[in-house]
């Protein structure tokens, strides 16, 4: 670890009135909360050493030892609009409840967002888990500063984005990456698990929203021509005007969210090119290889961990045929999640949202009966 910031301290009223601010079940609530920022070591997507952040969280009052809930948080473009940096109640949320349950709560940043230096590799699970799991590693070294120990057993959940990292971590956890640390259950919400065989297609055919679709799609575009190169040789092949001259802009993590979607179309008509279009619709080479490694959390291993999915019934972001694809490529591999439907929740007036702030009560409730 490489330094550690003490954020606030709360109180379980405090806490309380946050997560209600955010929609957040405060029900488990009992505990006020120290809340950290951590810096800490880990690796880029080439393995070279760099650092990242992450928030901290710890129940006050409950000393010794602590159950850590990992938790990997959705898509952001922003740096500053990430766990350790933002104290809105949808960037704390999940983490405040998880503290204030009792639990030791770890969220990291991922690369490139917070306080870490350089530009954020968006979608890309290898990363994610290295950020996940040197996250963990941090928090349990700095646990003993603070009278506090993190046991050896994980709950991992994570949103959107952040629930195909979930995934990467407990496979990398159960594969032994660590020796301290052993998976004790996973819990992803509307994960976008299989971007090849679901998410493009709805995207590409409107069955999605409109202008996140045109957002999600810049946002893939630009990060994997940084990770893996070859997607594009200049915007302009893949984006129109105007927004080939901006798009890398928007999107590098120094723009701040209202100001990017502003700027962005409404639609894919007005943002890709033919060859945009046919890049996504028709992947090959390097991009294609990527997506292959995306879905992996999905079907290159077998869970030897309670599994539970949470969803809506429908989702406007991330198509619920994404969780679809994942439970039968795992009950293929002889495992059985379970999925936890969460009907129509609505946070902004989005169900894709909506899922994180009630998939998160309904989690902690399951993780706390594993726990006890």
């Amino acid at each position: 670890m490489v330094a550690d910031e003490h954020l606030r301290t709360l109180t379980a009223d405090d806490v309380r009135t946050i997560l209600g601010q955010g929609g957040f079940d405060a029900s488990t609530v009992r505990r006020g909360v120290d809340a950290y920022r951590l810096t800490y070591r880990t690796v880029d997507t080439k393995g070279a050493a760099t650092t990242a952040t992450g928030l901290f969280v710890v129940p006050r009052g409950k000393r010794g030892r602590l159950t850590p809930v990992s938790y990997t948080h959705g898509t952001t473009s922003y740096k500053p609009d990430t766990p350790s940096t933002s104290t809105t109640p949808w960037a704390v949320g999940p983490a405040y409840t998880y503290a204030g349950s009792g639990f030791a709560a770890v969220v990291p940043d991922y690369l490139g967002m917070g306080r870490g230096p350089g530009t954020h590799p968006w979608k890309d699970v290898p990363s994610e888990t290295t950020a996940s799991l040197d996250m963990l590693r941090a928090a349990r070294a700095f646990a003993p500063r603070i009278g506090r120990r993190l046991d050896r057993d994980v709950l991992v959940t994570g949103f959107s984005q952040g629930a195909s990292s979930a995934l990467g971590l407990a496979r990398t956890l159960q594969d032994g990456a660590d020796r301290h640390f052993r998976v004790k259950a996973v819990a992803p919400i509307s994960g976008g698990y299989d971007f090849a065989g679901a998410e493009l297609p709805a995207l590409l055919n409107g069955d999605l929203d409109a202008k996140s679709s045109a957002l999600y799609a810049a946002y893939l575009l630009t990060s994997w021509q940084r990770i893996h190169g070859g997607v594009y040789g200049t915007p302009s092949e893949v984006f129109q005007e105007p927004y080939a001259d901006r798009v890398e802009k928007y999107f590098d993590g120094t723009t701040p969210g209202p100001e990017m979607f502003q700027g962005m179309p409404a639609r894919l008509a007005d943002l890709l090119t033919p060859r945009g279009w046919a890049l996504l619709r028709n992947p090959s080479g390097a991009f294609a290889e990527a997506l292959r490694t995306d879905g992996e959390v999905c079907t290159a291993w077998t869970p030897r961990m309670p599994v539970r999915f949470y969803r809506a019934e429908t989702d406007e972001q991330a198509t619920t045929v994404n969780t679809d694809h994942c439970v039968a490529s795992l009950r293929a591999r002889g495992v059985n999640p379970r999925v936890e439907n969460l009907g129509r929740p609505l946070y902004q007036g989005s169900l894709h949202l909506g899922t994180n702030v009630a998939g998160t009560g309904r989690i902690v409730r399951w993780f706390s009966s594993l726990d006890a």
